[in-house]
C-alpha cells in the first residue's frame, strides 16, 4: 500500500547544528555561542563553530540529498546570520547563502522548506530582553521581511517558529538550553505570548511580501498520547484496536493542559489555530496567565496552510476506574533510543490523527527520527539495522493514519539528514541518515539513507 499521491518526502536540519561558520561573513553571534563558548553546559565543552562545515559543504550536501532521493528539504535560516544583532542592519553575505541553497536544491529537483526560527536567538535580541521584551515581534518580523523578500520567488513552504515548547521551556525555565533563564511561570508565559505573536507577524508578512503562491504553517513539537490496547508493548507496533473509552482518554489528555509548564499542545496551538487561550489553561494558569492587549489574539490567528508536528515518542493512556485519563507506564525492558526516548510507533497513528481533529489542518511530520550507536565499519559502510526498523515502523504507522480515512497526512520529514550538534548534548547523538565525521567532516550515507531512498521511490509502498 502506498501513500496518498503527492506526500511530500523530506529529511529536516537546522542552521546552528549544521552551518558552523559561527562569526564567517558577518555573522552575529546567537546565544547558543555563548552558551557553547561561555560556559559547561555542552556535552565536552562542544561548539557549533564548525558543525558539518554545511556552510561550504551544502553542494556536496545537497547532492547527497539527490542521491537519497528526497522530495523536499526542511532547513531553517539563522536569524544572527541575516540581521547579525537581530535588530537593524541586514547582512546581505547571510541572504546571500540561503540564496545559493535554495537554488541548488531547486537544480536538484528538491523543494525548500523553509523554517524562519529554529533556537538561534540572536544575542543582540537576547540582550533587548528576547522573548519577554514585546518588541520582539516587530523585530522577527522585519527579520522575516529580509527573508522573504530575497527567497520569496522561489520558496513556496514556510514555517515560522520550531518548538516553542523547548526555546520557551528548557531554554527559559529548566535553564539546560540558553539562554540559561530559569523565569517564574508568569515570566514564561508571557515570553511565550509574545513568541506566538513573534509567529502572527512572520505570516503577515510572508502572505504580504511573497512573489509565488505559498503555504504557511508552524512546527511545533507534538505532545501524543496513545491510547492503551493489549499488545501495545509487544514491539510489533501494529494496529493494535483499543477500545473508545482508553481512545477518548488519550485524546482527552493529549488536548488537556495539564500541569503548568509547556509539555502539552493546546497552550500554544490552541491560539494559533482557535484563535483563544484553552480554558482549562487559564483555570489552571489563573492570574499568571497573560493579558492580550487588544489585537493580540487577532495578530496570532493569521490563518495557517499546515500543521507541522515533531513527533518522536508518547505516552500510553487508558481510562481509569473514574472514567478518568488514566497514565500507563512503559514495562521495564521497553525499546529505547540512545537519548531514552521510548520507541512507540503508534506516536505517528493517533499523534497525528488527534492533532488533525482538534485543528482541521493538514498534518506534517516535520521531525521524526532516532539517535543511535553508529560508526563507520572496516569496510567503510555504516550499518544502523535500529535505525531502520524504528522508521519502518513509525512510518507504517503514519501510512495507516493517511490511508483509512481519519487524518490529513501531508509529508514526513526525517530527523536528521546530517549527524549534528545536538544542542546540549553536542555530538555524542547521532540522529542523521548520513554519517559525519566531525573531525574530517567526511559525510557517509548510512544504509538507513539507502533504505529510505527505496521508500521514496515506491512512496511508501515497499514498507512492509
Amino acid at each position: 500500500m502506498e501513500f496518498p499521491k503527492g506526500f511530500v518526502w523530506g529529511a529536516a536540519t537546522s542552521s546552528f547544528q549544521i552551518e558552523g561558520a559561527w562569526n564567517a561573513d558577518g555573522k552575529g553571534p546567537s546565544v547558543w555561542d555563548l552558551t557553547c563558548h561561555d560556559t559547561d553546559q555542552i556535552h565536552a565543552r562542544h561548539t557549533g563553530d564548525v558543525a558539518c562545515d554545511h556552510y561550504h559543504k551544502f553542494r556536496d550536501d545537497v547532492a547527497l540529498m539527490g542521491e537519497i532521493g528526497l522530495r523536499a528539504y526542511r532547513f531553517s535560516v539563522s536569524w544572527p546570520r541575516v540581521v547579525p544583532q537581530g535588530v537593524g542592519a541586514v547582512n546581505a553575505a547571510g541572504l546571500d547563502f540561503y540564496d545559493r541553497l535554495v537554488d541548488a536544491l531547486l537544480a536538484a529537483g528538491i523543494t525548500p522548506w523553509v523554517t524562519l526560527f529554529h533556537w538561534d536567538t540572536p544575542l543582540g535580541v537576547h540582550h533587548r530582553g528576547s522573548w519577554l521584551n514585546r518588541e520582539v515581534h516587530q523585530w522577527f518580523g522585519d527579520y522575516a521581511a529580509a527573508v522573504v523578500d530575497r527567497l520569496g520567488d522561489r520558496v513556496a513552504h514556510w514555517m515560522t517558529l520550531n518548538e516553542p515548547h523547548i526555546f520557551l521551556g528548557p531554554g527559559e525555565r529548566e535553564a539546560f538550553h540558553p539562554p540559561g533563564h530559569k523565569l517564574g511561570h508568569r515570566e514564561r508565559l508571557l515570553a511565550a505570548h509574545h513568541a506566538l505573536m513573534c509567529h502572527g507577524r512572520a505570516a503577515q508578512v510572508i502572505r504580504a511580501r511573497t512573489r509565488r503562491e505559498c503555504q504557511v504553517g508552524w512546527a511545533p513539537i507534538g505532545r501524543v498520547k496513545v491510547p492503551w490496547h493489549p499488545g501495545i508493548f509487544d514491539g510489533a507496533g501494529g494496529d493494535g484496536q483499543p477500545n473508545a473509552a482508553d481512545v477518548e482518554a488519550a485524546r482527552t489528555r493529549q488536548n488537556a493542559v495539564p500541569a503548568k509548564d509547556f509539555w502539552n499542545n493546546a497552550w500554544l496551538a490552541d491560539p494559533v489555530v482557535l484563535g483563544r487561550y484553552p480554558e482549562d489553561g487559564l483555570r489552571l494558569y489563573g492570574d499568571d496567565a497573560p493579558r492580550p492587549l487588544p489585537g493580540d489574539m487577532e495578530l496570532i490567528n493569521q490563518p495557517i496552510d499546515f500543521y507541522g508536528a515533531n513527533i518522536y515518542d508518547a505516552e500510553v493512556f487508558r481510562a481509569g476506574p473514574d472514567g478518568q485519563p488514566e497514565h500507563v507506564p512503559f514495562p521495564a525492558g521497553h525499546p529505547q533510543n540512545a537519548l531514552r526516548w521510548y520507541i512507540i510507533p503508534e506516536a505517528l497513528y493517533w499523534g497525528p490523527r488527534f492533532l488533525y481533529e482538534r485543528y482541521g489542518k493538514p498534518i506534517y511530520v516535520t521531525e521524526n527520527g532516532m539517535t543511535n550507536l553508529d560508526w563507520v565499519d572496516a569496510d567503510g559502510r555504516v550499518r544502523d539495522p535500529q535505525r531502520i526498523d524504528y522508521t519502518g515502523r513509525y512510518l507504517r504507522q503514519l501510512r495507516r493514519a493517511a490511508t483509512d480515512g481519519t487524518t490529513r497526512v501531508g509529508g514526513y520529514f526525517h530527523w536528521s539528514l546530517l549527524d549534528n550538534f545536538e544542542w546540549q548534548c553536542g555530538y555524542r547523538e547521532r540522529f542523521g541518515l548520513i554519517h559525519v565525521d566531525f573531525e574530517t567532516l567526511r559525510r557517509t550515507p548510512k544504509d538507513s539513507a539507502r533504505w529510505y531512498a527505496g521508500v521514496i521511490a515506491s512512496n511508501g509502498a515497499s514498507l512492509q
